[in-house]
């Protein structure tokens, strides 16, 4: 088994400083493999490597690194005492004494130089020692690129230019610092949801002990106001519970004996006493919190484009630098000093940190946003995927419906009473196993009808059409038309079955060896804002919604209807629900499958993004699922699609303005109309609105 250590990185700036932490950290002989994940400020190493030797493989940017397994965190350091910034800022006075003496004296006085030096070395010392490694092992990014156009301008005589590229750099890559603390601050709100502790109850004594030590089958006591610490299942009390976290859904879930409450969810009212079920580091938030990093991590398409476009873009705008600096002087005769300095704010403008942040920090900042309303999309690929979808296929059972059959008509015949009839049946299916057997039972519950008044024996179940038992002396049928004779059921009778039939119900017939008493009508819901949600989806762009159903044609086509969907798909098997999902990927280039995580899973894995329900069969729909609805609400997938539409959209903007921002600063350059401070304002600009736009999905 390979030796596999997790790391969380506080202090994390740049993607190109994570690549080259990650270099780093490869370097260190007793490593065999590491991998940073920028989005989610986490190193994976495989092998063995000390703290010490980590930090010091990430001293160059003031990287600290935490076990993940450890609870302790380095102290925040508010925004304006960060090392970084402060030098910033001591830079700054030197650059406005510099201006002021320079409005004195003049800009050739030696004092002037001296400012302006010390602007550059103390605002730039990080800068530069990153930069002239890089330049040492003829490695270009941003970094060298700002290196030697600084030094450039110095040596050119341009202290001013120098000093204030410095400054201005020194403030773009603070801001982009904090941006992206932003994007990441979704995850961490999730990894502070679950307490630190619990209360356990053992004998006839409780204790409070760290939730790492808590084992499964504990009994933990959560009094009104607190948060569940684990995953497990109620044994005593009942109490509202906030699943917010969890799921996203803000109105609190009644948990009674018996029911699952998951870590990390509110206790509103009432105290409960919950078994452990599983340990800390299994449960479903934990789970969640590692899905949602991994997605955050996986390059999306967009992305895998700019890095690759990146890896060429930076050798090419130095090659650009170079020949401006140097053609014109040569070909022309034109003035040296002049054209290196065109050349040099060439570096300035062409250095590529807004194209290379224009796709992650948006990809960061939308998977992020979309766990906190409930909303697991595990990568940048879904999530772009989801943007494009032009056609769904729902399964019926558990996603259009809400998966539990619920008694709907009751029909009465030669003299029996509606609850005459669903007592005698709720007596007899009490013993039954059947989906429908457990509808009837609950319906009698609900109207307070007594099960255990009646002596029933002789049970028999006859698979497929239903049960017969011995009531009170008596002996009666419970189940399917087919159970009865021909000549019991009358043409009466024959008529319910048939218009409840058609109405997408299936129908219990109740009777004995004489005749039929009644039938008893019982239908899996709609969910309540399926047309919503079918509505929705249309108005988001997705113009084909497909239903695939074992289900029976006439049942099949009742939901259809409710559900405002026109082309439904009935009574097909696992293997032809594959084959309607493979035509649709022809038919339109996308398709998603939205199914309930457990059945379906050959479909669910055909399609180009599978969507599960995730409250039925949790731990399998985050295995299996590329989306997950946490709460079962279909009102999160028209949600799930904007927002990834939204986020194509300013991915692209952000390219487009990354693009455009530097190609027409690139052409003002050529003629001497932007400055080296211009330029590098031109760049933080481009920066600036590719973070500040991405943010934007956070308000989504």
């Amino acid at each position: 088994m390979e030796n596999k250590q997790v790391y969380r990185l506080q202090g994390l700036s740049c993607a190109n400083c994570a690549a080259q932490f990650e270099k780093n950290v490869k370097a260190i002989e007793t490593v065999e493999e590491a991998y940073v994940n920028f989005g989610a400020a986490k190193l994976t190493v495989v092998g063995t490597a000390t703290l010490d030797q980590l930090e010091k493989a990430g001293a160059f940017d003031g990287i600290h690194v935490i076990p993940e397994h450890e609870r302790k965190e380095v102290p925040h350091v508010p925004f304006w005492k960060k090392r970084a910034n402060v030098l910033a800022f001591i830079s700054a006075v030197f650059l406005v004494i510099g201006y002021l003496i320079s409005f004195v004296k003049g800009e050739q006085h030696g004092l002037v130089t001296v400012m302006f030096a010390l602007a550059i070395v103390i605002g730039g010392y990080d800068l530069f020692r990153a930069g002239l490694a890089n330049l040492g092992r003829l490695q270009f990014d941003m970094k060298t690129l700002m290196t030697i156009a600084i030094i450039g301008a110095a040596l050119i005589g341009e202290w001013k230019e120098g000093a204030v590229v410095v400054f201005l750099f020194a403030v773009s890559e603070a801001l982009e610092r904090y941006s992206m603390e932003r994007a990441r601050r979704s995850i961490r709100h999730l990894m502070d949801l679950a307490p630190k502790k619990a209360l356990v109850r053992r004998g006839n004594r409780e204790y409070e002990v760290d939730v790492d030590n808590l084992q499964v089958n504990d009994i933990i006591v959560v009094k009104p106001g607190q948060k569940i610490a684990a995953d497990g299942v109620v044994v005593n009390g009942a109490s509202s519970v906030n699943e917010a976290a969890i799921t996203g859904e803000s109105l609190p879930v009644y948990k009674t004996v018996g029911d699952d409450v998951y870590a990390g969810t509110l206790n509103e009212e009432g105290a409960l006493e919950v078994r452990v079920t599983k340990r800390v580091g299994d449960s479903t938030i934990v789970k969640i919190i590692h899905l949602v990093e991994e997605a955050q991590a996986e390059r999306a398409p967009s992305q895998q484009f700019v890095d690759r476009f990146a890896r060429y873009y930076t050798p090419a705008i130095m090659a650009i630098a170079a020949l401006v600096s140097i053609l014109p002087p040569l070909l022309f005769s034109e003035d040296w000093k002049t054209w290196i300095y065109r050349g040099l704010a060439v570096l300035v403008v062409g250095c590529p940190c807004a194209l290379v942040i224009s796709t992650p920090v948006a990809i960061v900042t939308a998977i992020g946003r979309a766990a906190r309303i409930g909303v697991l999309i595990k990568g940048g690929v879904y999530l772009e995927t989801l943007g494009r979808l032009q056609a769904i296929a729902f399964d019926k059972t558990g996603t259009l419906t809400k998966g539990m059959p619920e008694v709907t008509d009751i029909r009465t015949f030669h003299g029996r009473s509606e609850e005459e009839l669903l007592h005698l049946s709720a007596c007899m299916e009490k013993y039954s196993q059947h989906p429908l057997a457990a509808a009837i039972v609950r319906k009698a519950k609900e109207k307070a009808l007594p099960l255990d008044n009646f002596d029933v024996t002789n049970f028999r179940s006859m698979t497929g059409k239903g049960i017969t038992a011995t009531v009170n002396g008596e002996t009666y049928y419970v189940g399917s038309p087919a159970l009865f004779s021909d000549h019991l059921l009358s043409q009466d009778v024959r008529d319910v079955i048939q218009a409840l039939q058609q109405e997408g119900k299936t129908v219990v017939v109740v009777g004995d060896t004489e005749q039929v008493f009644g039938v008893i009508a019982i239908s899996d819901q709609v969910r309540e804002q399926v047309a919503s949600v079918v509505q929705q989806l249309r108005a988001a762009g997705v113009t084909d919604i497909v239903m695939v159903t074992g289900d029976n044609q006439a049942t099949a086509n009742a939901i259809g209807k409710a559900a405002g969907i026109t082309e439904v798909r009935a009574e097909l098997l696992p293997e032809d629900k594959l084959h309607i999902i493979k035509e649709m990927k022809q038919q339109y280039g996308r398709i998603a499958m939205a199914g309930d995580g457990v059945n379906d899973a050959p479909a669910l894995a055909a399609a180009d993004v599978g969507i599960a329900m995730g409250r039925n069969g949790t731990d399998v729909a985050l295995e299996t699922a590329d989306v997950v609805l946490m709460a079962d609400d279909l009102q999160q997938l028209p949600y799930a699609i904007r927002l990834s539409r939204r986020t194509l959209r300013i991915i692209q903007q952000n390219i487009a303005v990354a693009f455009l921002l530097k190609l027409l600063a690139l052409i003002f350059i050529v003629p001497g109309w932007l400055t080296l401070w211009m330029a590098i304002f031109a760049d933080m600009g481009a920066t600036l609105i590719v973070l500040f736009n991405s943010l934007r999905l956070m308000r989504v």
